[in-house]
């Protein structure tokens, strides 16, 4: 299986990074290859990163409290640009109350602090393996 490639970005203001820069580390000791864009990226530097790098994944990091307003216009952007079927995921400070309408752009899991850096890797291993199936 080709290496799953994976675009990991900050959009908006936010300038804290480190969970960012954390997942990343974990996804390419896990074997992925990363590129991380990183901080105060618009929706359209990502998704255009995406389709120049042949993405499979992309990953926002979001602490701002804009992260219902940057998936839905990435995931439009994806649907336009005709990577509609690769995975948008994410993490952050981002409300539990908030995952389910996530999930009705199209965004898949949603991980925050605390969550373990092999649920994400296992969580986009799983991804790809039922994408090629």
């Amino acid at each position: 299986m080709d290496k799953i490639k994976v675009i990991i970005a900050k959009p908006g203001l936010d300038g804290h990074d480190r969970g960012a820069k954390v997942v990343a580390r974990g996804l390419v000791d896990a074997g992925m290859e990363v590129v991380y864009l990183g901080l105060r990226q618009t929706p359209e530097s990502i998704v255009n990163a995406a389709v120049e790098e042949d993405a499979d994944v992309i990953g926002l990091s979001i602490l701002s409290g804009a992260h219902i307003m940057n998936f839905k216009r990435v995931r439009e952007l994806m649907q336009e640009a005709g990577i509609g079927d690769r995975l948008l995921t994410g993490g952050g400070i981002i409300p539990k109350k908030d995952h389910a309408l996530l999930l009705s752009f199209g965004v898949g899991r949603i991980f925050g602090p605390g969550d373990e850096i092999e649920a994400i890797v296992t969580y986009i291993k799983s991804w790809k393996a039922n994408r090629n199936s």
